[in-house]
């Protein structure tokens, strides 16, 4: 059996079996409206009483934060393992010129929206960031955002400009800050006696931005962490795919 028959089999027989699973899955659900939901019942008065109107931050940064914490480095540890497995050869050092001008043949309305979009794109994520507290969106989301906002250079057919806006070495200075920076974050709450990663700041109005004490912070490391994964991920990405086609691939 040939490896590409061997790999389409493979293929079939996961296809098959998620499947199946799914459809179990699926027959044993209760009908919609029949089961309580005692999760839900117990973490909206939580979050209320900390003053946090998003209820999912407060699961993810409060009730349950130490989850998120490994929830956190497990995109850590896939951007580090992307660095070390993508770096680049000697030989492909001397190719930047070369592949500084990045996809051509863009049309002209593409390039406009992309460049028009790249602004509002970062002030939106910054604001998710900023308000995951209050609204829906957080660190989470808001990074992931920002990082494809960052990318509408490119989107744009313009990688001299991408290349300018994410600096590799400042995102991945960012994304250690980020990571480490939630673990100091919880453990500041040893210094004043309480569990680590504990809410211990004072909380204030319901509904206003800085109203989820720690909360807050927790998302603009996350948000930090997230952002700067995604774009040394991506920049590593493009760089070898950009190497390939300068080798006469099909990219």
């Amino acid at each position: 059996m040939s490896r590409r028959r061997a790999s389409r089999l493979l293929g079939v027989c996961g296809v098959v079996g998620a499947g199946a699973l799914l459809l179990l899955a699926l027959g044993d659900l209760p009908r919609l409206g029949d089961v309580p939901h005692p999760y839900a019942a117990r973490a909206v008065p939580a979050a209320l009483s900390r003053n946090t109107a998003n209820v999912i931050s407060s699961v993810n940064f409060d009730l349950r934060a130490f989850d998120t914490v490994g929830e956190e480095f497990v995109l850590f540890s896939a951007a580090v393992a992307a660095l070390l497995l993508m770096r680049r050869f000697h030989d492909e050092e001397g190719r930047d010129r070369e592949l500084a001008y990045g996809p051509r043949d863009v049309w002209s309305a593409v390039n406009l929206v992309g460049f028009a979009l790249l602004a509002p794109t970062v002030m939106v994520a910054l604001y998710v960031i900023a308000h995951g507290a209050v609204s829906p969106g957080g660190g989470f989301q808001g990074g992931a955002v920002l990082a494809t906002g960052l990318h509408m250079a490119y989107l744009a057919g313009d990688y001299v400009v991408l290349q300018r806006l994410r600096p590799v070495a400042v995102f991945d200075v960012a994304e250690a800050v980020g990571a480490a920076g939630f673990v100091l974050l919880g453990m500041s709450a040893l210094f004043v006696g309480d569990p680590f990663l504990t809410n211990w700041l004072p909380t204030g109005t319901l509904g206003e931005l800085a109203s989820a004490g720690m909360v807050e912070l927790f998302n603009v490391a996350v948000g930090m962490e997230v952002a700067s994964a995604l774009v040394l991920l991506v920049a590593k990405f493009l760089d070898q795919a950009l190497v390939v086609g300068s080798d006469g691939g099909d990219g």
